[in-house]
């Protein structure tokens, strides 16, 4: 194994954070779409597979390191929210979290002077920064919109599924 155990004990624990988050983006997914809000639904269901994608970077990653990945079961998902920026809110304090466990983990190979792990690890420093921009950005949207989730609507087909279609990052 080329990488130090504490980071692979760590990464493995990001596992089950990716996947959980992917989850998590299909419930939040569904709540949008029940409300009748397709454009807000696609984002989120594009955000769970963004996620799911995240969670197999580290699974590949540590099968290429000489590592075992563990795959685990999930916590339960929330289902319920008190609106759209409530659901947002949520989203945007997730990415957060897992900012915080990105730098962890980096702090971790940092220390274990795990070059290959901090070189791995770069890559989900900078899409921290998109995902909390973005889920930052719609949940502004929200609350400037004031109710009208019409204007939200349009702003997310406009925005920030262009984005994605042009190669930008709307990831999580």
């Amino acid at each position: 194994m080329i990488i130090n155990s504490r980071s692979v004990d760590a990464m493995n624990a990001q596992i089950q954070s990716e996947f959980s988050a992917s989850a998590q983006y299909i419930a939040i997914a569904v709540y949008f779409d029940k409300e009748g809000l397709p454009d807000l639904a696609n984002f989120f269901y594009r955000q769970s597979e963004e996620e799911r994608q995240h969670a197999m970077k580290f699974v590949h990653f540590l099968l290429e390191a000489g590592a075992k990945p563990i795959i685990p079961g999930l916590p339960d998902m929330r289902n319920e929210f008190d609106g759209a920026a409530g659901a947002v809110q949520f989203a945007l304090d997730q990415e957060i979290k897992v900012t915080n466990q990105i730098n962890n983990i980096m702090k971790i190979a940092t220390e274990e002077n795990d070059f290959t792990s901090q070189n791995f690890l770069q890559w989900f420093i900078n899409e921290q920064v998109e995902e909390v921009d973005s889920m930052s950005t719609l949940l502004q949207t929200i609350n400037h919109a004031g109710g009208t989730m019409l204007l939200v609507e349009d702003f997310v087909r406009r925005n920030m599924q262009a984005t994605a279609v042009d190669g930008g990052s709307t990831e999580a």
